[in-house]
């Protein structure tokens, strides 16, 4: 990789620490949960980032809840192959970048693009920071039109916030192809913890994330993702309120999905994050709408309800700790024997045939 060579007075000066300050991103995590939430190898989807060089962009990932592994590529380039050799020579139009593997369940893309722009000079359009060159170039490399939509916002409220004088120069570009990089590239930032803290800071992609972000960019991105959820509130109705805030329990028969038998995905009304397929649900005869099971686990939290007769088991939504509803094991047996009892005020219903319209597209594949 061509890196900037520092000299060494300014290896000397950032050694001791570049090693704290390397220990801080690789060991941190941007959420302490009571229970780190576990990842579904089955529901895992991918993002894929170009910020410059490729050692800096994996470590801050990993760290993320929801995160299962980052892997170094080489992007873009339309040539049938691409290694160090040829990138670094600037004899391909590729850019050092990386694949996010992620449960979408735990952390959402949305999330992932934040937390990028945290990571890079956003405005810098020769390359990021001491690395200069197209091989540096930043970009949003997105897959779905759905990704592309969430970039083309990010991007346009960064610049509308007017954090920087510049403009942004970051390019939303579709997904052409990537190709490994090698592997003693991959987790450099454990291999070589020492050097990868001295190129950290000397080339200038540390302090400049400190100066603009803070040391705990990464915490920020969440609590303001949290903040926004947390708002959401004010848009609901009282009965929404209360229930999902209030956990309350609206009337049975009374409420708008009981019987409803449109296809479709049922997600959370907070937040949005997709909860329950109608392929899973059933007429319990409870007069709540009912589900044999959630499209995926890691969406979902469950604690115990003491505040009934009985104790009782409490879903609520994982990112958005709204109250949904409870599970209970009166299900249909030859379903998994579990009856998901929801409140209707707690879901919003995307039918079928609007789940691309509303960026769900990805989960058009459960009606096949």
């Amino acid at each position: 990789m061509n890196k900037a060579i520092l000299s060494i007075p300014a290896i000397a000066a950032v050694a001791i620490g570049s090693y704290y300050f390397l220990s801080f991103w690789t060991m941190s995590n941007v959420e302490t949960p009571v229970e780190t939430p576990k990842i579904s190898s089955e529901n895992l989807s991918k993002a894929y980032f170009a910020g410059g060089c490729f050692w800096c962009m994996e470590g801050i990932f990993e760290a993320q809840n929801g995160v299962a592994e980052s892997v170094s590529w080489y992007s873009w380039g339309s040539e049938a192959d691409a290694d160090y050799e040829a990138v670094s020579a600037g004899n391909t139009r590729h850019r050092e970048a990386v694949e996010i593997r992620y449960d979408p369940a735990v952390i959402g893309y949305d999330t992932l693009v934040d937390l990028y722009l945290t990571q890079i000079d956003p405005t810098q359009s020769d390359g990021q920071f001491a690395d200069r060159g197209y091989r540096y170039t930043t970009a949003v490399l997105y897959r779905t039109d759905s990704e592309k939509k969430i970039a083309e916002d990010a991007l346009k409220k960064l610049a509308d916030s007017g954090k920087f004088e510049k403009p942004i120069a970051v390019r939303v570009e579709p997904w052409i192809n990537f190709f490994d990089a090698e592997e003693y590239h991959q987790d450099y930032y454990k291999k070589s913890s020492l050097r990868y803290g001295l190129y950290k800071e000397g080339s200038g992609r540390g302090p400049f994330i400190e100066k603009n972000w803070g040391k705990d960019a990464g915490a920020a991105i969440v609590s303001a993702q949290k903040e926004i959820t947390s708002a959401k509130k004010i848009e609901l109705t009282p009965l929404q309120y209360e229930v999902t805030r209030k956990n309350g329990t609206e009337p049975a028969f009374g409420n708008e999905y009981w019987d409803k038998k449109n296809e479709g995905i049922y997600v959370d009304i907070n937040d949005g994050t997709p909860l329950f397929s109608s392929k899973d649900k059933y007429d319990s005869g409870t007069g709540w709408p009912s589900f044999t099971k959630p499209i995926s686990l890691n969406a979902i939290d469950a604690r115990i309800d003491r505040g009934f007769l009985y104790d009782r088991t409490e879903i609520r939504g994982k990112k958005s700790d709204s109250h949904l509803g409870h599970v209970f094991d009166d299900g249909p047996k030859d379903a998994g024997g579990m009856r998901y009892c929801m409140n209707s005020a707690a879901l919003r219903f995307v039918a079928k045939e609007d789940l691309a319209k509303e960026w769900y597209g990805e989960y058009a594949s459960l009606f096949e």
